[in-house]
């Protein structure tokens, strides 16, 4: 059985090819964080993809290295302070913290639990894109849809928009006013 740091250094590699797939290669963790796996082309000859593989292995392994410092401490003292500067510090919630299982959100909240999870994944943005998915969650304390009051809400942050043009750049959020009612998620093809 492999060390937890052989895992993260040298962690298996599974390529799995699709003919639906024409240009793109992509990678991302699999089984807890201990596979990669390589998304690509069918056409795609192992030589083409060597390169291809060690950059985006690199990629996920810097991520990582970075998501395991996400500290909830500091998520949650980050949270206070942009309750008190964009809601008056009136919002009260029960639980805020990083998670490692939402595969297709960035943020959840749990209005009538007070519960607030953010991705792991949103650790290694810039700053300004997490206070945003912060900003977002913490507005559906308040809010729970993705009506014009809630719009109204996250856009006291005012870098919203940048934030978002960023996360729809990624494919990761909806380019519609109304975020489609996604709540952060990202598309089904990611």
């Amino acid at each position: 059985m492999l060390s937890y740091l052989a895992m993260l250094t040298d962690p298996e590699i599974r390529i799995i090819r699709s003919a639906n797939r024409r240009k793109t290669v992509s990678a991302r963790w699999a089984d807890a964080g201990s596979v990669i796996e390589v998304l690509a082309p069918a056409s795609a000859s192992d030589a083409e993809l060597a390169p291809l593989i060690e950059t985006l292995r690199g990629r996920l392994l810097r991520d990582k290295a970075r998501a395991d410092t996400a500290d909830d401490r500091d998520l949650a003292r980050r949270a206070a302070e942009l309750n008190r500067e964009y809601f008056e510090g009136k919002l009260r919630w029960s639980e805020i913290r990083y998670v490692a299982n939402q595969q297709h959100r960035y943020g959840s909240c749990t209005p009538a639990t007070g519960v607030i999870r953010i991705s792991h994944r949103v650790a290694v943005m810039p700053g300004w894109v997490r206070d945003y998915v912060l900003v977002h969650e913490l507005a559906h304390l308040r809010e729970p849809n993705h009506g014009p009051r809630f719009w109204k809400l996250v856009s006291r942050y005012p870098r919203t928009e940048r934030a978002r043009g960023y996360l729809i750049a990624l494919g990761l959020e909806s380019e519609g006013d109304d975020a489609s009612d996604r709540d952060l998620e990202t598309s089904a093809a990611a």
